[in-house]
């Protein structure tokens, strides 16, 4: 049996996971798995070949052609290498997003990406965000936290972000994208966006990125501490 500590962040697209997730790893000293950027590295793939995301029979013919991994940089990223090529960047387009959500529907994709995740769980401690974490990859995990916020926040941090990345989208694009993300995500078959049933809820709709970093690290270590 593993003595490292799992933390798993579930939430919906744009709740800021991934930048809570990235920061507070980084003050506990654990690693940080981005399992959204597998995803994406999935889907971007597809984008680049041209393929249909919803075609089950498309992508999984095409998983045996995908090699993912990842490498941690001196930048404190998580670098997402496809088939040996850094595409960190492409996999934050903003059409990827919907082509990540596609993708990740397939049960297939699912089971394929599953063992490397949990890999990474037994031999580090780490801080993972995702869909289905506390669910289904890490289901045991230590710490469970689903975060979340209005979709009208939600949307206004997903468009500041753009524009800081130079990939600006109007407002209005931004929320739809998000409403639709959250309907396909809470409505596909293969491991669904819930939250788990022993998992703490975190609102941050009222909470500014500091609030929330401490916030969840407030959880983590009263957790922890319960052990």
């Amino acid at each position: 049996m593993s003595n490292t500590i799992s933390i798993a962040i579930d939430g919906p697209s744009g709740a800021g996971k991934s930048t809570l997730a990235r920061s507070i790893s980084r003050k506990l000293g654990y690693l940080y798995v981005d399992t959204g950027a597998i995803y994406r590295t999935i889907g971007y793939y597809v984008f680049s070949k041209h393929l249909d995301p919803r075609d089950p029979e498309a992508v999984v013919s095409a998983l045996p052609e995908i090699s993912v991994s990842m490498r941690y940089e001196e930048d404190g990223l998580q670098h997402m290498l496809l088939n040996g090529e850094d595409v960190t960047a492409k996999i934050r387009l903003p059409e990827i997003s919907m082509y990540a959500s596609a993708v990740s529907a397939h049960p297939a994709v699912r089971v394929h990406l599953l063992e490397m995740q949990r890999a990474l769980a037994r031999e580090h401690h780490v801080v993972m965000d995702g869909r289905d974490i506390g669910t289904v990859v890490l289901p045991d995990a230590q710490v469970k936290i689903f975060l979340t916020a209005t979709p009208e926040v939600r949307a206004h941090r997903r468009m500041v972000e753009l524009e800081q990345r130079g990939t600006p989208e109007p407002y209005e694009k931004v929320l739809e994208d998000i409403r639709q993300r959250d309907w396909n995500d809470t409505h596909r078959a293969a491991a669904p966006l819930r939250q788990a049933e022993d998992a703490v809820l975190l609102d941050t709709t009222k909470l500014d990125f500091q609030q929330s970093e401490e916030a969840l690290l407030c959880i983590i270590r009263k957790k922890i501490k319960e052990r």
